[in-house]
């Protein structure tokens, strides 16, 4: 990862932010991405069967333009998700007036929403100001920042990964901005809400693009978790201008690696900026019968109100660890489970370690971001999961959210 600068923005595309007025805080609520020429494109969304209406409007653009889109429309404020026929009327509208503006085909854009639930998507706002927004676009790193802040909602900073690679002898480049820090648990499928939008300017092709998103998806953000509810307007988008001239077929390594960075980064930024956390952490299941047995496990601890709530408070309650494991679905052998707080022996063999310092561990987990360690000795699976703690400000946030 870099610093944000003009040599490493991806070429092929400029941005916008403007205000549509659906903040009530009258910050900027609305951001636009255009691509210089149709770009290739690969999505993913949440599989909340309660899905948002420009999620419906998407998917139907993605197929009927084969993967390609020219006009990202992203705005904050108002998740049109529960408004029926009217918020996919909504959706479209605002479509409907950015193909207008940039001569392109209604289904080459791609709208996103994230806010408050069930509140209808005045529609005739974004349209209003986007003559202007289309008028400021620029591809200074000022613009890319402004539109990375102009989608947040409870976020407390804007959320920015970049990575750069050779390859063929030139430069192709990657950036990504994105929002989340409440309502995330994403369980995105080819999976307050996360957003996220990643652009590259190597030329790819839309299913060779699908190829490399769903692997990066996987290790990133389908393993992460705040306070475990799955937003209804959960969206991962990746966009290939083509204009570094650097042609990529759907087995890079190097490319891949550089995405699944970019895509870590940001999913590690969103749990770093959850809604009153106070800990971030990484739990490291091995030994599992299967990586989805770890996983399994991984989700059952991040999920416990009780084992969130003892980080809460820097209590090393490891016993509350391994309740979640016993009731997770996984196999497991209770007289085998090992647990470290980083390098502390917290539990052997399904029992107190021998030498466990209490006052140790409490001072291991005092720390804003700590590492637990849970070995099942099942087999070879393994997984490596973010989530964070559950604090008296969550609550206070969410008490207070659409008020």
């Amino acid at each position: 990862m870099s610093d944000l600068s003009q040599d490493n923005l991806p070429r092929g595309f400029s941005f916008a932010a403007g205000k549509a007025g659906l903040k009530a805080s009258g910050r900027t609520d609305l951001a636009l991405i255009v691509a210089d020429a149709p770009a290739s494109a690969a999505a993913a969304f949440t599989s909340n069967r309660v899905i948002a209406a420009p999620l419906i409007v998407d998917k139907q653009h993605l197929s009927a333009t084969g993967g390609r889109v020219r006009v990202v429309l992203i705005n904050a404020g108002n998740a049109n998700c529960a408004a029926g026929e009217a918020g996919l009327a909504a959706a479209r509208a605002t479509c409907d007036a950015a193909a207008r503006i940039f001569a392109c085909r209604a289904e080459e854009v791609f709208p996103s929403s994230t806010g408050v639930i069930g509140v209808p998507l005045p529609a005739e706002k974004i349209n209003a100001v986007l003559p202007d927004l289309a008028a400021s676009l620029g591809v200074d790193p000022s613009h890319f920042h402004d539109a990375a802040r102009a989608i947040l909602t409870t976020d407390t900073v804007e959320k920015v990964a970049l990575a750069r690679l050779e390859l063929e002898g030139r430069e192709v480049r990657i950036a990504a901005f994105g929002k989340g820090s409440g309502m995330i648990h994403p369980q995105l499928v080819p999976h307050a809400t996360m957003l996220i939008y990643v652009l590259t300017d190597a030329a790819i092709e839309p299913a060779d693009l699908n190829a490399y998103l769903g692997p990066a998806i996987e290790v990133s953000f389908n393993r992460i978790s705040v306070d475990g509810d799955t937003s209804t307007n959960d969206t991962v988008l990746l966009l290939a201008s083509g204009a570094s001239g650097v042609r990529i077929g759907a087995n890079d390594p190097a490319f891949a690696s550089a995405l699944t960075e970019v895509c870590t980064s940001l999913a590690r930024q969103v749990v770093g900026d959850g809604e009153g956390v106070s800990h971030v952490v990484e739990l490291r299941i091995e030994g599992a019968a299967s990586d989805a047995d770890a996983l399994r496990v991984a989700k059952a601890i991040a999920h416990s109100p009780l084992v969130k709530t003892a980080w809460a408070g820097c209590d090393p309650n490891w016993g509350r660890l391994a309740a979640a494991i016993g009731y997770s679905g996984a196999q497991i052998d209770p007289d085998r489970i090992d647990i470290h707080f980083g390098k502390l022996p917290i539990c052997r063999d399904g029992g107190r370690a021998p030498g466990y310092d209490e006052a140790a561990a409490h001072e291991y987990i005092a720390q804003r971001e700590f590492a637990i360690s849970i070995q099942l000795h099942q087999g070879a699976g393994s997984c490596v999961f973010w989530t964070t703690d559950l604090t008296h400000e969550y609550i206070h946030i969410n008490a207070d959210y659409s008020t």
